[in-house]
């Protein structure tokens, strides 16, 4: 029998439903910061549908026009980076033309019209990023399309990117399941594209890793998750998480279980990316654990291991907890002992 399912005997015989209850509530107590007199000038284009403005027997000029427009993202990232084939003109006319991607903008436009109601949510979500960074700049919102290529990505602190294809629904017909299996096409919902936003944003904050250690990778994937959270205090956290209402519950449940499967199993300190990958990034399953547990248990560990931290040393701000490094630190300075 292994460590992790002795763990489960022993909680089933004993008596930690309350124990797990009164846990569950008392993380959901949070300080939320009063954002309604911050002002956000929010600037959002909508480069895909400017895009299909361009006059196909005129693309030269088309191009300069939208360049205006776009100064940066047109040839810097669209056309250099993302979709690089279309720096041909004639590729570019194939583009514009096709009865595929004539359709894939028109159903962007249908599921968000003219983008209102995300955009008050991007603004209720920088009005917290600029109470916690308020020396930052807010970032020009760019959404584009790129028939399923490129999802959010930040340039150069100027631009917060947005693929709008990736956010149709995990019903939409044209999710290819070879590249995207269901646990991904789950996440690829209007409801997920706020906090893959403030994913992203918060992922160019943190930077990289302090180490390789699964330590050091779920340690800055808790941090992330963090700042998730003090941007989108309303969100559910299975949005953050990317998980499903049962498998949050499931981790709200089984804390104590993962932390000393990691612990029994010698995977806090170990650098062999097979044995922790599924453990910290995209996987619908965490090896080595009841089939009820979703992928990335590690970054659930993370986050919690951070708010245990930022609990114990409410002098610390948000930036002073990004700039530590050291895993090992905050581990200790959390004094994280998981009881549920």
């Amino acid at each position: 029998m292994s460590i992790f399912q002795n763990l489960v005997l022993t909680v089933f015989l004993g008596v930690l439903g309350a124990l797990i209850f009164a846990s569950c509530n008392d993380d959901k107590v949070k300080n939320i910061p009063d954002v309604s007199h911050i002002e956000v000038d929010l600037n959002i284009k909508r480069f895909e549908q400017d895009l299909f403005t361009i006059d196909t027997n005129h693309i030269e000029i088309g191009l300069n026009a939208l360049e205006s427009t776009y100064p940066v993202f047109l040839k810097e990232v669209y056309l250099g980076r993302i979709l690089p084939v279309l720096q041909d003109t004639s590729n570019l006319k194939l583009f514009l033309t096709s009865p595929g991607i004539l359709n894939l903008r028109d159903t962007l436009n249908t599921v968000f019209g003219n983008f209102e109601d995300s955009a008050a949510e991007f603004e209720e979500m920088f009005k917290f990023y600029k109470h916690y960074f308020p020396e930052r700049e807010i970032p020009t919102i760019v959404t584009f399309l790129s028939e399923y290529t490129l999802g959010n990505f930040t340039y150069e602190d100027e631009i917060l990117g947005v693929g709008l294809d990736f956010f149709l629904g995990e019903e939409y017909s044209n999710y290819d399941p070879s590249f995207f299996p269901r646990y991904i096409r789950r996440t690829m919902t209007k409801e997920h594209l706020l906090a893959k936003s403030a994913q992203t944003l918060a992922n160019d904050i943190v930077g990289q890793p302090g180490g390789d250690r699964m330590l050091d990778i779920m340690v800055h994937n808790g941090k992330v998750l963090y700042i998730q959270d003090a941007l989108l205090p309303h969100l559910p956290d299975s949005i953050k998480l990317n998980y499903t209402a049962e498998q949050t519950k499931w981790c709200n449940e089984s804390e104590s279980m993962m932390w000393a499967y990691f612990l029994g199993e010698d995977l806090l300190y170990s650098t062999d990316r097979s044995s922790i990958r599924k453990l910290v990034d995209h996987s619908p399953h965490s090896p080595g654990m009841p089939e009820a547990a979703p992928g990335r248990t590690g970054n659930y560990i993370g986050w919690k291991i951070v708010q245990n931290y930022m609990k114990r040393h409410p002098e610390k701000s948000l930036w002073s907890l990004i700039q530590m490094t050291d895993a090992q630190k905050i581990l200790e300075g959390a004094k994280y002992r998981p009881r549920n």
